[in-house]
């Protein structure tokens, strides 16, 4: 056994499921290129999203360094995770090694990127149809995930990312179904965020910006909680009765008074 090996661990559930936590969570992340010119590290802050399946989402210009790098070589890795208080080495990360995609907007693809994005970065609708801005998918080939000291491990992309068959079922019913949440449901969004992920914001500021088969995405100005389903979704079908079983355990849950 080399030295490597006596310092990661064994991929399990806790490593998915906190991987998956930091994708689906992250409002910006690390992006790290090669220079097109000189090959070099290159590495710059961007805002993200996910798309359905936990794959990375971000928006850039042609006028930017890293834009140039990715269209020259497509290779890439993207870190998230935000530290804390104390030594910012004790906090959670991932870092996700791939290869970026660029999404034409004649994809069919792109509205429901633009949609997704705009969700979670609203102050990107300023520029976000500009000729010169143009999506990316982060595809990852594999992670690492350190989940503080002495928590080391290695993922694959099925360990992260869900299958392209289990989301696109529910892809069609998305945007309606968030839709609906949002209009009819706010108080239950509230709980969600207030009582199940211990958000800090008032109930009555929470929104829902996205649904996956594991989960939701609650939004509040700049803070982000993830709602995690009881169990994965089989069908479109299961959506509704899944959000009613949170919102009953959320109301049981919630303080008297």
């Amino acid at each position: 056994m080399n030295d490597k090996n006596k310092v990661i661990r064994p991929t399990d559930d806790e490593a998915r499921s906190l991987a998956k936590r930091l994708i689906r969570m992250a409002r910006f992340g690390a992006l790290a290129t090669l220079e097109a010119e000189t090959g070099h590290p290159l590495a710059t802050r961007t805002a993200l999203a996910t798309d359905m399946d936990g794959t990375p989402i971000i928006l850039i210009s042609e006028l930017s360094a890293h834009r140039h790098a990715l269209m020259s070589d497509p290779r890439c890795s993207l870190m998230v995770g935000e530290p804390g208080r104390g030594d910012p080495l004790a906090h959670p990360r991932l870092t996700m090694m791939g290869k970026a995609r660029r999404v034409a907007a004649e994809d069919p693809a792109h509205q429901r990127l633009r949609r997704r994005y705009l969700a979670r970065q609203p102050k990107a609708q300023l520029y976000v149809d500009f000729a010169d801005f143009a999506f990316f998918r982060i595809e990852p080939e594999r992670a690492s995930l350190n989940g503080g000291f002495g928590k080391a491990f290695l993922l694959e992309r099925e360990d992260f990312v869900l299958p392209s068959e289990l989301v696109a079922e529910l892809e069609p019913v998305e945007y309606e179904a968030v839709k609906h949440m949002n209009e009819d449901h706010r108080e239950a969004i509230g709980l969600y965020a207030t009582v199940l992920c211990k958000g800090k914001a008032p109930a009555d500021e929470w929104w829902m910006a996205s649904l996956d088969p594991e989960g939701a995405d609650l939004v509040s100005g700049d803070l982000v909680e993830r709602l995690v389903f009881l169990e994965r979704l089989a069908s479109p079908q299961d959506l509704q009765p899944m959000l009613v079983r949170l919102a009953k355990d959320a109301r049981a849950r919630q303080p008297a008074g």
